[in-house]
């Protein structure tokens, strides 16, 4: 409204004005929030900042997410390595399935396992004693076919053909990770053997084209071909090695009609296939989970952003109290002042998200620079509305409600009490209409959240811990209020100063413990989840599990074997030896693997993929019986097998259900007898699936050891004596594949470290929107603290009194706040450690003191920055407005 039509004669006004109002014109309320807008964005700043990094977090993770799903769709070929990949474990295709296969394109023939890589002369090497002599790798070997798509780059550029047949000198020849190199302190044209042969690294390999069809992997790639493959004498009976077939079509048919065909004419072969739809679906659901959780924290973002908004709107209401009173006195009803600042508050929320939204579409665009020969990110152009719909939804929402509270006591407020409150009094609640609405609106945006995640009890869980702890912040906030008003009287002014304000009408005490205290709960969470993960893997883990484990160990040289290793290892070493095949589920109750339902992802792993099994007449160790009995020693009737309790919980299994699983090729189905608790953080040998001896009565396989070594020695004695039994037993036994525990942890643990680098990003974007939030609740106050300090200048007070007062009020509030934020951070990480991660649990001293000084820092350095102006305010011109 202009100064004109304020001042307008005032009959002719309130009959006009009136007529408006009866008529409740819309447009008429647009176009004053229009006018009272151009005087600029001042006061909304941090409004803007807190929707806009709100929806960006949201956007821009889902937006990357659907740009890596995107990259694996539209790079699925390039990815699989061809149209139809089928992949065997333990067996090569039979001629007659290879015939099928070449009958409907051309065939790439690719065989991966792990196995030792080792020094085959040190003194021919430049590098020292610091270099181990062995290590472990993922070993691939491939036909001259390959790749049928896509190019594999190496350092100097050579191909495949150069290490597909033996060199000149006679060695075969390989490539490998740089990493490789690094880790044996070799560089390229140096040998190292592999199984029965020598091989010549000839280049480091920088691209592989088709690797992130090949799955998740440990230990550095080494590249050679299958002739080679098998001169080294590493394929045998029971050796866990994955043999794949990628198809390059002809033009005849589609992908989906090769593999009816293939797959109706070999229906028990046992194979995988992978499609251009699902060349790497482990990577795409990874991304996926990962997504969801960004997603729950951008919207907590948003959350913590709301409380910035309901400041700002507050503070803006505030000072139109004047404008609202001479409304409200020409007539305007409750509804039409409501339209208005909503048509503000909207057009604000709008221009916050368009910020968000034009993050959320860069994002795809510098992740791909980022992830650029690591991940396939699609930027070219690609915008997901999906993605910018959904976080502009939450963002819209978040801020309608947070802006219902302070438009509903507004509108309820009377003219009268508006002129007399101009000391800034905000008491007064919402009519139960706008609490009502914002309860709905806030519970829609929570089953939203939910209902498009992929876990959706783990989103419910998250949500529900978000709502419990706004829900307690507030009440931290009215306990802290009501001990400071309750609190006697003391006779040191600045802190009987502080008491007063922490208490008093219109205090910033709800806003600074909820703006600060969610960031700081997400924070401490977060960081204790990943130091006990850390803990738990490095001390408690590593305590417990075994020192080594050796894989593909023969049934002929098993006793050899074990003879060898008691007499590498000292005194009170114990070996372990299980039986060991692979295999994949077929069938659970009748219904098939990839139609079994899943609920919320739970025991989904087990289905995917391969399985190590075993047959054991006794009950293995490191497992007890959690229902049924154990077979008797001597049975001789259908196949039993024994089930982990936890798996087939999830899975919904029960004694008597049957299940049927693919072994060397053959469907083998068994009936579910008991079910056991294992231990699995034993880190010893654990299966989820355990048969009875009769099941795999003369089917080949190999053997899987474990090596516990006794006491706790100095590392450089510790690395001398585990070097002497790796040489030993990759002398004596090269085909055997040796894990040193400490090497598998250790990766582990880097893959845990880069996760948390992007969880810990995740969780200081809380941080961030909680101080700006706490800076706007801080300026948002700043009128009433101006009129605080000019009448207790007026009464005497000095700068250093005020300065004290203040300090003492932001310290005990970000007290307060870090020991709820402590607290409840620490009762959510426990819950996640014991019950979701069943690890033990222990809080840090460390992290108690940071949390503290944090919130101390933030409160105090925010608070009085933001007051330093006001103790620098004229007495005079302030007392005039009171």
């Amino acid at each position: 409204m202009t100064t004109a039509e304020l001042h307008a004669p005032a009959e002719a006004h309130t009959t006009s004005s009136q007529t408006v109002f009866e008529a409740g014109s819309t447009s008429y309320a647009l176009r004053i929030a229009l006018r009272e807008m151009r005087g600029g964005l001042r006061g909304f700043i941090i409004f803007l900042a807190c929707i806009a990094l709100g929806v960006g977090a949201v956007a821009g993770v889902n937006s990357v997410a659907n740009s890596i799903t995107t990259g694996l769709a539209t790079e699925g070929r390039a990815i699989l390595g061809g149209d139809l990949k089928f992949s065997l474990t333990h067996l090569k295709a039979t001629d007659e399935q290879r015939s099928a296969m070449e009958a409907v394109g051309k065939v790439s023939e690719t065989a991966t396992m792990r196995t030792m890589a080792r020094v085959v002369d040190r003194a021919s090497t430049s590098a020292g004693a610091d270099f181990v002599d062995q290590t472990l790798v993922e070993l691939r070997a491939v036909d001259k076919a390959w790749p049928l798509v896509g190019e594999m780059e190496t350092g100097t550029g050579i191909g495949t053909s150069a290490f597909t047949a033996p060199n000149a000198d006679g060695h075969w020849v390989a490539v490998a990770q740089p990493i490789l190199f690094e880790r044996l302190g070799l560089s390229p044209g140096d040998t190292v053997a592999v199984g029965n042969i020598e091989v010549v690294l000839e280049d480091s390999l920088t691209v592989e084209p088709d690797t992130l069809s090949t799955g998740l992997r440990f230990a550095p790639r080494l590249l050679l071909s299958t002739d080679a493959l098998e001169a080294a004498g590493l394929v045998r009976v029971g050796s866990l090695v994955t043999w794949s077939y990628a198809l390059a079509l002809n033009q005849a048919g589609t992908a989906e009609q090769a593999q009816a065909e293939i797959e109706g004419a070999f229906p028990n072969a046992g194979w995988r296939v992978q499609t251009t739809d699902t060349a790497s679906p482990q990577l795409a659901q990874a991304v996926q989970r990962f997504s969801d959780f960004l997603t729950l924290v951008g919207l907590t973002v948003l959350v913590v952003g709301g409380v910035g908004v309901s400041n700002a709107v507050r503070a803006y209401l505030d000072g139109k109290r004047p404008v609202i009173a001479t409304l409200k006195c020409l007539g305007a009803p409750a509804s039409f002042i409501t339209r208005l600042y909503l048509f503000q508050i909207a057009i604000l929320a709008g221009l916050g998200t368009l910020i968000g939204l034009a993050i959320g579409v860069a994002m795809p665009v510098i992740a791909a620079w980022a992830l650029e020969g690591v991940l396939p990110v699609a930027s070219g152009g690609y915008i997901f509305p999906g993605a910018l719909g959904l976080a502009a939804a939450f963002g819209l929402l978040v801020a309608l409600v947070a802006a219902l509270l302070p438009l509903g006591r507004a509108q309820a407020v009377p003219a009268t009490a508006l002129f007399r409150e101009a000391s800034g009094n905000r008491s007064g609640r919402a009519p139960w209409a706008f609490t009502l609405a914002a309860l709905l609106i806030a519970a829609f945006v929570a089953a939203v959240a939910i209902s498009t995640a992929l876990n959706q009890f783990i989103a419910s869980v998250f949500i529900g811990g978000l709502v419990a702890t706004f829900i307690i912040l507030g009440v931290v906030a009215r306990l802290v209020s009501m001990v400071a008003k309750r609190a006697p009287t003391v006779r040191s002014t600045p802190l009987r100063l502080a008491i007063g304000n922490i208490h008093r009408p219109g205090a910033l005490t709800t806003s600074i413990v909820l703006s600060l205290g969610l960031g700081l709960t997400l924070l401490v969470a977060l960081t204790l989840i990943e130091s006990n993960m850390r803990r738990q893997l490095t001390t408690g883990l590593a305590a417990e599990a075994p020192s080594f484990f050796f894989t593909d160990i023969q049934n002929a040289e098993l006793e050899g074997f074990q003879q060898t290793l008691a007499q590498a290892s000292p005194a009170g070493s114990t070996v372990t030896t299980v039986p060991m095949l692979r295999g994949h589920v077929l069938t659970l109750k009748g219904i098939e693997a990839e139609n079994y339902p899943i609920i919320d992802g739970q025991g989904e792993w087990v289905l995917r993929g391969d399985r190590g099994l075993t047959y054991s007449s006794d009950i293995p160790a490191n497992s007890t019986l959690a229902a049924g009995e154990w077979w008797d020693a001597d049975y001789d009737g259908p196949p039993l097998v024994s089930f982990a309790k936890e798996e087939a919980d999830e899975l919904r299994l029960t004694i008597g259900d049957s299940i049927s699983v693919s072994v060397l090729g053959r469907p083998v189905t068994a009936t579910i007898h008991n079910l056991r608790e294992v231990e699995w953080e034993s880190f010893g040998i654990n299966f989820v699936m355990v048969f009875s001896p009769n099941t795999f009565a003369g089917a080949p396989h190999s053997h899987l050891a474990t090596l516990a070594l006794p006491g706790a020695l100095g590392a450089d004695d510790a690395i001398a004596r585990d070097g002497e039994i790796l040489r030993t037993v990759t002398t004596e036994f090269p085909a055997v594949t040796s894990v040193r525990v400490k090497d598998a942890i250790d990766a582990v643990n880097d893959l845990i470290g880069q996760i948390a680098i992007a969880i810990r990003a995740a969780a200081a974007l809380t941080l961030v929107a909680s101080v700006l939030v706490l800076a706007g609740a801080l300026s948002s106050g700043s009128q009433m603290r101006v009129h605080d300090s000019v009448v207790l200048k007026t009464l005497g007070a000095t700068r250093r009194t005020l300065i004290s007062a203040f300090a003492t009020e932001y310290g005990i509030l970000g007290l307060a706040t870090a020991g709820f934020a402590l607290g409840s951070g620490v009762a959510a990480a426990w819950f996640v450690v014991t019950q979701i991660m069943t690890f033990d649990f222990v809080v840090s001293p460390l992290l108690a003191l940071a949390t503290i000084v944090s919130a101390l820092v933030l409160t105090i350095g925010l608070g009085l920055i933001s007051t330093w102006r006001i103790l620098g305010q004229k007495v005079a011109p302030v007392l005039r407005e009171l």
